[in-house]
């Protein structure tokens, strides 16, 4: 089987972590690298492949089958625009864009031109997920009924050092909440209501440090979920999966669904459910489950390369990845303005 010949745009942290796999990948081989900063330009020349100083660029050479962009939310609409108008398919590092008219501009485009959009949540390919998935799906907890997820965790003073991460937009809700969003999204279903509240209280920035939201699903289920980026504790999905090789692993969970037969607790599959009719009064069993531990990013780079051939529809496409980002603003929107928001009138 050929290749698929990928470019990389951008050679910023995330976009580094693409590269690395992409070269990894035996169905993947690294085509190009776009990054217009001259010292990040100079880092990725060594791996002895074009480094080119824009997109256009790219697209006038075509020498990618694919492009993946760990670009600046801003840019993604117009840099995913461009690429589907040449008729590259697309991963889009999340969210989507930066805000929702930009995004349906990319849902037409993607739909119009029919040209593949995957957007990068990578953890809708972490085995953790798509084993609780399967769980769900087979009806081992049976009618969800509650879910509750936690992402708190310790920032670093240097991180907020460049002023944009001091900026409305930039706080946890959409750096680190906005994949809990969607993993509720993939295992529960579609959110039909947010209500929020918001906090900069600790650093006193612009952007919010600290939210709490209860979220009604169109399925009924209910869900409570808070974000901070300003405690000190184990209980994000990072710390407690070992997905990512730039966190310690604490092995706690941070999200726990509560079905009608049974309840789950992530990362680490725990089944809870009472042993006989009994209900509240008869002895629990915990079985938990195991799965083989794989790198999200490493099969979300497969997955690609399947997409771009036309093997697999995307895991999760513009659309979906809209619909993801409507829910997270949605939040926003509650908290600051003090109602209930629906994500589909956004």
């Amino acid at each position: 089987m050929e290749r698929v010949a990928i470019a990389v745009v951008g050679y910023g942290l995330i976009g580094r972590e693409h590269v690395r796999r992409v070269i990894e990948e035996p169905e993947a081989r690294l085509a190009a690298i776009v990054e217009p900063e001259p010292g990040a330009a100079t880092a990725a020349a060594c791996f002895g492949k074009p480094v080119l100083a824009s997109l256009d660029e790219l697209l006038e050479r075509r020498l990618a089958d694919g492009v993946v962009l760990a670009t600046p939310s801003q840019l993604h609409a117009e840099q995913a625009i461009a690429c589907i108008e040449a008729g590259l398919p697309v991963l889009v590092e999340k969210p989507v864009t930066d805000g929702i008219e930009a995004g349906r501009r990319l849902v037409a485009a993607a739909e119009a031109r029919g040209v593949p959009v995957l957007v990068g949540h990578h953890r809708r390919h972490s085995p953790w997920i798509r084993a609780a998935k399967a769980l769900i799906a087979e009806g081992a907890l049976g009618r969800i009924l509650l879910v509750d997820a936690l992402t708190w965790l310790a920032k670093p003073e240097p991180y907020f050092a460049p002023a944009w991460r001091r900026r409305k937009g930039a706080g946890p809700v959409l750096t680190n909440l906005v994949h809990v969003i969607d993993d509720l999204r993939n295992l529960v279903g579609e959110i039909d209501e947010v209500r929020a509240v918001a906090s900069n209280a600790l650093r006193g920035f612009e952007t919010e440090d600290t939210a709490a939201a209860l979220l009604r699903f169109a399925n009924g289920a209910l869900g409570t979920v808070s974000v901070s980026d300003a405690i000190a504790a184990p209980w994000s999905w990072e710390h407690g999966s070992g997905e990512s090789r730039w966190f310690p692993r604490a092995g706690e969970p941070c999200l726990r669904i509560g079905g009608s037969r049974a309840s789950l607790a992530l990362p680490g599959l725990e089944l809870w459910r009472h042993i006989g009719d009994e209900g509240w009064m008869a002895p629990f069993e915990n079985l938990r489950r195991t799965v083989l531990e794989e790198d999200p990013l490493t099969l979300e780079i497969r997955h690609f390369c399947r997409v771009v051939r036309r093997d697999e529809p995307p895991v999760l496409d513009a659309r979906g990845g809209l619909a993801t980002l409507a829910a997270t603003l949605a939040l926003l929107e509650a908290a600051e303005r003090g109602i209930v928001v629906r994500p589909d009138e956004l």
